[in-house]
């Protein structure tokens, strides 16, 4: 008999997944923790069992390979070992012969289809009774089926009040199962929203995006399960707005507040996002209620400025008029606009880039020395001086971009102005960069500054002066990090240096503990490996295992 073809390809299941993850989810498949729910032609469900239950589904076939993982893991680095042990198993159902549309959740569906109506109205009504989210699509379900508008509207807002009520504090465990119980409600709102009660849906889905909002106070979102929601919301307000074409005045106006006023992005570029629904009469309110608070807005130039109208959000306001003046075609408003806050060298950099993405370069300079100019007496802005060096540069003025960079690198100097004046100037502005440096790391400072010799080590590695810089670290003491990166420049000249600052990292990252130090530390252990004779490596890993012996992870990857 011909031999199936694996479902997933091994070969990309591996580059995917990485050799460790995939040797764990080949330890997971062989042990048995993998549950097939559903074998489907493009879709795989399962549940893994590990130091918890997790939910994945993969997608694809052959070498095209997708999906997800309810696991930490997952949401963190992406494909984990619960997908692999998933993908793992349906290849060996397939090599087994086991067809499509079988799993647990195949055996569920032919069990139920020769169950009768009423032993699975009470196994349903059972199980709602245990389970709130399922109460809550249910009870909803069957609200919008038989209830009046008035008597509908009452029972879904008391569904949404108690879907978004958090009693306390949602820690991160908790946020996912909490966001399922909104998303239930909104599955019904959903279905409201394209229909004849849409007008209904619109009230009711602005009451759920002001419960949620509230909500958000009270929940360890690290997952963005509330924005996903106030996104979602969003969506559903939108299709409402479709179906049940309110006044387009009424509309721009409640749209307005909500961009301007609102408590999170919800609703930003709505003026945009609404246009249909709003038509020219709506736009027209929109951009007259824009500029009439834009106007209130008061300019900010340099480091003198009026105080701001806090009831005024700046930043939302200059986003919607900036959205007429481009459907205009408006160039000089746009400018306008963003000459209105020039009150930071950042600010200055943002008008200076939008007049060079326009093609008025010679703007965007004067602009952009202008800036300089008034914040001159500041730290420098990197990013600006950098903006202003390469048009100076491209107009063939390189002597003032020259002094621009030099007098900001005598200010606060950088590895990039280094190289940018380097890149200018050659070697004569090599060697003046590094007489400057030398002679900064020479003045006395505060012993609290940190490594002020960091910088000239880097330069000196850089340009392959390795003596000098093995020099100025030993007079100066440098950086963790700098000294590694020198001692991998010149290990295999300077092995015994190397060896000696590799050490000092490896204490430093074991002591720290977690699992990523400990994987840092393996990995220089086993750089050392290279740098010196098998009995020498030999005693310092045993030395290395009789003092951190307690420390069962790291033990395991030495091992």
């Amino acid at each position: 008999m011909k031999k199936a073809r694996p479902r997933f390809d091994l070969g990309v299941l591996r580059d995917m997944a990485g050799d460790k993850v995939y040797a764990r989810g080949e330890a997971y498949h062989r042990d048995g923790q993998v549950a097939i729910l559903a074998l489907e032609p493009e879709r795989v469900l399962a549940q893994v069992t590990g130091t918890d239950e997790y939910r994945v589904e993969l997608t694809g076939r052959g070498r095209t390979i997708d999906g997800a993982c309810s696991c930490r893991a997952f949401a963190d680095w992406g494909f984990c070992k619960h997908m692999v042990a998933t993908a793992l198993a349906a290849n060996a159902a397939r090599a087994e012969g086991e067809t499509e549309g079988v799993g647990a959740l195949a055996r569920i569906r032919a069990h139920l289809k020769e169950q009768g109506t009423d032993a699975l109205v009470a196994m349903i009504v059972d199980m709602a009774g245990r389970d709130l989210a399922l109460f809550r699509r249910l009870d909803s379900a069957a609200s919008v089926a038989r209830a009046d508008d008035k008597t509908l509207e009452i029972s879904l807002r008391k569904a949404i009040d108690s879907a978004t009520r958090t009693g306390g504090y949602v820690d991160y465990g908790a946020a996912a199962g909490w966001a399922a119980g909104v998303n239930a409600v909104l599955d019904t709102l959903a279905g409201l929203a394209s229909g004849p009660r849409a007008g209904l849906a619109l009230n009711l889905v602005e009451h759920a995006i002001h419960r949620i909002e509230r909500a958000m106070e009270s929940i360890d979102d690290s997952d963005g399960h509330g924005g996903a929601l106030l996104d979602r919301a969003r969506d559903i307000h939108l299709a409402a707005v479709g179906a049940a074409r309110p006044d387009p005045v009424k509309l721009a106006r409640d749209l307005f507040a909500r961009e301007t006023k609102g408590l999170y992005d919800t609703f930003y570029g709505a003026a945009a996002l609404y246009a249909d629904a709003l038509g020219e009469a709506g736009l027209a309110e929109y951009r007259r209620l824009a500029t009439e608070a834009w106007n209130k807005v008061p300019s900010r130039m340099g480091k003198r400025r009026e105080t701001d109208d806090h009831s005024v959000d700046r930043s939302g306001v200059a986003a919607i008029v900036d959205f007429f003046a481009k459907r205009d075609g408006d160039v000089e408003a746009r400018i306008a606009i963003r000459a209105k806050d020039l009150s930071s060298p950042w600010s200055y950099l943002e008008l200076a880039e939008f007049c060079r993405n326009q093609g008025r370069e010679q703007e965007a300079l004067r602009y952009a020395e202008e800036g300089l100019w008034i914040f001159e007496d500041d730290e420098p802005d990197q990013r600006l001086v950098s903006f202003a060096a390469d048009l100076l540069t491209k107009a063939g003025r390189k002597e003032e971009a020259a002094t621009h960079l030099w007098r900001a690198f005598e200010k606060a100097p950088s590895f990039e102005m280094y190289a940018r004046l380097a890149k200018l100037g050659g070697k004569a502005a090599r060697r003046r960069a590094l007489e400057l440096l030398e002679a900064s790391v020479a003045k006395p400072r505060s012993r609290f500054w940190g490594h002020p010799a960091d910088l000239l080590i880097r330069v000196l590695t850089h340009e392959k002066m390795f003596d000098e810089a093995w020099a100025a670290m030993r007079r100066h003491g440098a950086s963790v990090d700098v000294k590694e990166a020198l001692a991998m420049a010149t290990e295999a000249t300077r092995p015994r240096e190397a060896i000696e600052v590799y050490a000092a990292k490896i204490e430093g990252l074991v002591d720290a503990g977690g699992d990523q130090a400990y994987k840092e530390a393996a990995s220089l252990i086993a750089r050392m490996a290279g740098l010196r004779d098998l009995a020498e490596q030999a005693a310092y890993v045993a030395d290395i295992k009789e003092r951190f012996r307690r420390r069962r992870n790291f033990m395991k990857l030495l091992d």
